[in-house]
């Protein structure tokens, strides 16, 4: 936690001085009518501007899409005011590190961004990025939801056909910020993932992710490499703290998570990630899901191993559907059939769902001092593997399985010690939209 702190104040210092920390930047400045000696398009601006401005965008609609090469900030006039409309562009914002090696601090803050083909925001290989204070809305136009295709899409996105990317992407990323953003209306919210690099030590944090329809709100996922990776096994997720967010309302139709964590086959790698502190309510299927659907003899194992679920409020999602079925609605399901260990689910309140806790892999899981407050199983064990779930609340003080109390689902559970009152203060209810 100190790290996290250390983080979201080194923020507080950048949105105050911008990136470069320093009175000698530049500043450039955009407007609509190019009055005042500034420039009329965001693209001209950050073309002329060297490492370490800032590009200052004054009230109005600009009608591109913007691509960044070098360390610089782009300062909208506030995200009611500045608007990039990026349609039948490629992206809104691309802060392109693939092409750029190295690229580090870049911020971007202060804008809408809406309407491109793909992610609003796109992050390739780049370092201490901050994406603050944005509001990123119907984005991912390219995508023919029915053909599960996104036209034209770079080839290094290996598996973003079935929604474009989402709001906010980012590819081989490390540590970046991510705050006090509104995610709304695209296919899906904001997307971690590993194509061209590894992604970690990336902070998620005070975002309202809602209504984005056709995949999660947040998602965590270890993909196929890029074709043009130097590595021919997947680079990996970790290490990446998600925090302090309002997930809310996603996947109602194409069946997304509030918050995803996925390393689907071998060799996938999304481990050691905390979800932590946040309101997941009302998405299209559990509110934390995590999935491995294939191993194969002879290939690296996925590791879904030492993620941390701690301190969310989580309520009103929907079942897990498939391979990865839950038996009624679930608040987190956990489904993969490699081993999974060292996961830690605690001090989370989870109401409002058929099942609270839902387990179906070899392994082992540590459930503990939760409020598990459904309307009928508190710990379902659907596989071979080990639950502790000692020291949770259960409902009621009689513990598991007496009246008023959830229950337990599955042998191999170990509910010892229940606890006779509710645990502290994980949030409580939706929070209001930024």
């Amino acid at each position: 936690m100190a790290l996290f702190r250390l983080r979201i104040e080194t923020l507080s210092v950048l949105l105050s001085l911008g990136m470069s920390g320093t009175a000698l930047a530049n500043h450039l400045c955009v407007n609509p009518m190019g009055s005042s000696g500034c420039y009329t398009t965001i693209g001209a601006a950050v073309s002329a501007a060297l490492a370490g401005d800032e590009v200052d965008i004054g009230a109005g609609e600009y009608n591109e899409g913007v691509v960044i090469t070098k360390p610089l900030s782009l300062v909208g006039a506030g995200a009611d005011a500045s608007i990039i409309n990026a349609k039948g562009q490629a992206n809104g914002i691309y802060i392109d590190g693939l092409d750029n090696s190295g690229l580090f601090s870049v911020l971007v803050t202060g804008l809408t961004v809406s309407n491109a083909n793909f992610e609003g925001i796109l992050v390739t290989n780049a370092s201490s990025v901050v994406i603050a204070q944005n509001h990123v809305v119907g984005n991912d136009q390219a995508l023919n939801y029915a053909a599960g295709t996104c036209l034209n899409q770079p080839a290094f996105e290996t598996n973003e056909g079935m929604d474009c990317g989402e709001g906010i992407h980012l590819v081989g990323v490390t540590f970046a910020t991510i705050a006090n953003n509104e995610v709304e209306m695209n296919s899906g919210g904001i997307l971690l993932s590993d194509e061209t690099g590894q992604t970690y030590e990336n902070v998620i944090t005070s975002n309202s992710v809602h209504d984005n329809a056709l995949d999660c709100g947040i998602t965590l996922a270890s993909h196929a490499p890029s074709p043009q990776a130097s590595s021919k096994i997947p680079y990996g997720v970790f290490s990446n703290t998600i925090s302090n967010n309002s997930v809310m309302r996603n996947g109602l139709v194409g069946a997304g998570a509030g918050v995803g964590i996925f390393a689907p086959g071998p060799g996938n790698l999304a481990f050691s990630n905390k979800v932590i502190g946040n309101v997941i309510m009302n998405n299209g299927q559990p509110g934390v899901t995590v999935h491995n659907h294939a191993v194969a003899p002879g290939a690296p194992s996925p590791n879904l191993n030492g993620n941390v679920i701690m301190h969310n409020y989580i309520a009103g999602n929907h079942a897990d559907t498939g391979q990865t079925a839950t038996p009624g609605t679930a608040g987190i399901n956990i489904f993969s059939l490699a081993p999974i260990y060292a996961m830690e689910i605690s001090e989370n309140t989870i109401q409002d769902e058929d099942n609270d806790v839902v387990f179906n892999s070899p392994g082992a899981l540590d459930v503990h001092l939760n409020n598990l407050l459904g309307s009928g199983t508190g710990v379902a064990d659907l596989g071979d593997g080990q639950v502790n779930a000692t020291i949770n609340y259960f409902g009621c003080p009689g513990g598991p399985g007496t009246a008023g109390c959830t229950k337990i689902n599955g042998v191999p559970v170990n509910s010892s010690a229940p606890l006779g009152t509710p645990v502290g203060s994980a949030p409580t209810g939706p929070r209001k939209s930024l």
